[in-house]
């Protein structure tokens, strides 16, 4: 059995289940949480206004902080985007994600994707030589953030060096790109890449209350 076809094998199914079912588990563990009653007087009852708003509102930096954070939060942007419009408007994506779910939309040109999956990748790279140096991210950085930024960055390497069939034969920088993938899958439920799922319960969840107490979000 060649490399590509072991990747394309058994542990892809493994690591689909394995997302999930992860991803399954850590949403209903979070949202089945028992809260303890709240006997206070609501200043305000539009506690799902609070949270959608809070939601899109923590998109932006606050202005106060600006000067200090717009560098690493333009950067976050950039390799978000970046990353989103590679794994969803790649047509070879689509059409595995098709198999998957029977989901099909149109993709971009693949001179769109490429480009974009190296901007990507420069914003990964500088990402991480921003950790390294910045001392008090240096200081915050943990395994985790370090696992989390390889897992995301190896499938964008391995994409790219496939479709520019440097380093190896092609079918082998497929197999290692469709690898890298499952790797992600695996990890996804137990590192920080959950916050893919749970900005939005967190930041919802944080807004409803501050909109109870009346307080600015």
């Amino acid at each position: 059995m060649d490399l590509l076809a072991f990747a394309k094998g058994p542990i892809l199914m493994w690591s689909l289940i394995i997302f999930v079912v992860g991803v399954s588990w850590r949403l209903l563990g979070i949202l089945l949480l028992r809260r303890k009653p709240d006997y206070s007087e609501p200043r305000s009852n539009a506690t799902w206004w609070g949270a959608v708003r809070t939601v899109f509102s923590r998109m932006w930096m606050r202005k106060e902080f600006q000067s200090r954070t717009a560098y690493g939060a333009a950067l976050g942007y950039v390799f978000h985007i970046g990353l989103a419009i590679v794994v969803f408007f790649f047509v070879p994506h689509i059409l595995f994600i098709k198999d998957l779910t029977g989901l099909s939309w149109g993709g971009l040109p693949s001179g769109v994707i490429y480009a974009t999956g190296v901007v990507t990748m420069i914003a990964l790279i500088i990402l991480l030589i921003r950790r390294f140096t910045h001392p008090v991210l240096k200081l915050l950085s943990n395994f985790d953030d370090y696992f989390s930024w390889f897992v995301t960055t190896a499938p964008v390497v391995t994409g790219l060096l496939a479709v520019a069939h440097l380093g190896a034969r092609y079918e082998t920088l497929l197999g290692l790109h469709i690898l890298s993938v499952e790797l992600l899958f695996i990890w996804f439920p137990f590192g920080k890449l959950m916050h893919a799922f749970l900005f939005a319960i967190s930041r919802g969840t944080t807004g409803a209350l501050l909109e109870r107490k009346g307080a600015a979000t």
